[in-house]
């Protein structure tokens, strides 16, 4: 199965990460098929916390891709911010 989710990435105490599609199969930091963006949950200066491009989220998931609770909450905010 195809799953939406995130990966880790960034520094020691300042994580950011990516949110990706990937096979349900693989680690979670491991090969995916495709980056659809970037979460930063503690932005700093002009850094934004939620970069996404949904019509690349919504096309995934009429496939049949299924997201994370965390990746449906981070949808929401980034539809509701749109």
């Amino acid at each position: 199965m195809v799953v939406i989710r995130l990966a880790r990435f960034g520094s020691k105490h300042r994580p950011k990460y990516r949110v990706t599609v990937a096979d349900q199969r693989r680690a979670a930091t491991g090969k995916y098929i495709e980056i659809v963006g970037n979460f930063n949950p503690s932005p700093q200066g002009q850094e934004k916390e939620i970069i996404l491009d949904l019509d690349r989220v919504n096309s995934w998931i009429a496939k049949g891709a299924q997201p994370t609770q965390r990746v449906k909450s981070i949808i929401k905010k980034a539809q509701a911010g749109a």
